[in-house]
């Protein structure tokens, strides 16, 4: 009989979050990540509602969530895991590098639950790279790769 490895998948909720972001509302884009892999994988959920500011004129009769929130989305998942893996060596700094392979497949609208699962594919000291999918209802809306440099605090 083979023995199995269970790792526990953790959580952090917007508390948590916001102890790790600099964002805040408009732009904290993530209420809560599931799933939690180290740093490896995550899953962040986004739960949108037709009261963000963006959908005043994103667009009035047809409200869509903006592509360039969801890939802001993504980032702000993989940064979030970055950080919290690096523990008490909280960086002052995320640049956002790199978006490559963007791809936008149905819309994100009010009422959708956007489930952002972030994989981390490569680090290079402080440079971390992702493959990113934005899944609603179980239907791929986005993909994304995305690049990210920590920059540790003074």
């Amino acid at each position: 009989m083979a023995d199995t490895v269970h790792s526990t998948l953790e959580t952090v909720d917007i508390l948590g979050l916001m102890k790790l972001l600099p964002h805040r509302y408009p732009l904290l884009l993530v209420d809560r990540i599931v799933e939690i892999d180290g740093n490896d994988s995550a899953i962040g959920i986004k739960n949108v509602t037709v009261n963000e500011p963006h959908f005043t004129g994103h667009f009035p009769e047809q409200p869509v969530m903006p592509g360039v929130l969801i890939i802001e989305a993504m980032a702000q998942t993989a940064g979030a895991i970055c950080i919290r893996a690096a523990g008490g060596a909280k960086p002052s700094l995320v640049y956002f590098l790199t978006i490559d392979n963007a791809k936008f497949r149905k819309p994100v609208v009010p009422g959708d639950q956007l489930r952002i699962h972030v994989r981390r594919v490569k680090t290079r000291g402080n440079i971390h790279r992702f493959v990113c999918e934005g899944m609603v209802d179980g239907a791929k809306v986005a993909e994304a790769e995305i690049s990210a440099m920590m920059v540790g605090s003074d």
